[in-house]
């Protein structure tokens, strides 16, 4: 008899304290942890072609293609500004075999109003939907006219300390931030970064002008901070580009890289390899 005791003790305490433990685990008000979704990355990525400036159009679309990007901004080494209507043509011919979309220009600066009417046209005849510009103060309105009758995005460009039009994002966004909403922001997070700013914190402050991102890393969060390789510097890349997948930010980050400029190759594969690492553990 207490050997039969003895096994039913055995087999119910067991029990007792299994329906026990889940019963404490219902009435702790907590519900079971659920997985986080995850948001799509709805960015592309792309190269800024100052990155190549030492290089021919052929050579920059073609290691562009290498980086496994489909995205393009020509600065005026690879198309320039007085380029024939033929010469456009040839260019924009070469990105499309190449499946590039030559999606901007820039950056292109404009001191009057013949420079903004040149990078209009220029813009407007190789297909660009954006231009990545520095006007002068006094020539927003009119440049602002210009984004009406073209449908062509704007997007100014900061370029950090010691820069005297627009030294951070929010230098350009108070003076634009009630025109057009065409009229928007290329925010370079190195720059950024240089004059003491959170890239970071400027996209989500800013993020109803965000129209374009230049990526890079930089060696200091001062004056004297230079460019390297994404992952090498000083930023924090990860929290960046977290926030801009949270932020459902779509348009295009392109990697500007000005470090090694007679050899920029191992850099540029490095640094675009750093950030789709990043990515895949965003996805």
């Amino acid at each position: 008899m207490k050997v039969i005791r003895k096994s039913i003790a055995t087999i119910l305490v067991p029990l007792f304290l299994l329906v026990m433990l889940g019963f404490s685990s219902c009435t702790t008000g907590q519900k079971a942890e659920q997985p986080e979704v995850q948001k799509e990355v709805k960015f592309k990525l792309g190269v800024a072609s100052y990155s190549l400036r030492k290089f021919d159009r052929d050579q920059t679309i073609a290691f562009t293609k290498k980086l496994g990007v489909d995205h393009i901004a020509f600065k005026s080494f690879h198309l320039k500004l007085d380029a024939s209507d033929a010469e456009i043509a040839e260019a924009v011919a070469k990105c499309s075999e190449a499946g590039l979309n030559l999606y901007a220009g820039g950056v292109i600066y404009m001191t009057n109003e013949a420079e903004v009417d040149q990078a209009f046209e220029y813009a407007k005849k190789a297909g660009m939907k954006m231009i990545v510009g520095v006007p002068n103060h006094e020539l927003l309105q009119y440049v602002e006219d210009k984004v009406k009758a073209y449908d062509i995005q704007l997007a100014i460009h900061n370029h950090g300390p010691g820069d005297k039009l627009y030294p951070s994002a929010e230098s350009a966004y108070v003076l634009i931030k009630d025109m057009d909403p065409r009229m928007g922001l290329c925010i370079d997070i190195g720059h950024t970064k240089r004059i003491g700013r959170s890239p970071s914190q400027d996209v989500r402050d800013y993020f109803d002008r965000v129209l374009d991102i230049h990526i890079k890393d930089v060696t200091a969060a001062d004056h004297d901070g230079s460019t390297c390789e994404i992952g090498r510097g000083v930023i924090d890349h990860h929290t960046f580009l977290k926030d801009l997948v949270e932020l459902e930010y779509d348009g295009v980050v392109a990697l500007e890289y000005e470090k090694d400029g007679d050899d920029p190759f191992a850099g540029m594969a490095e640094s675009m390899g750093y950030v789709k690492g990043i990515l895949s553990t965003l996805q």
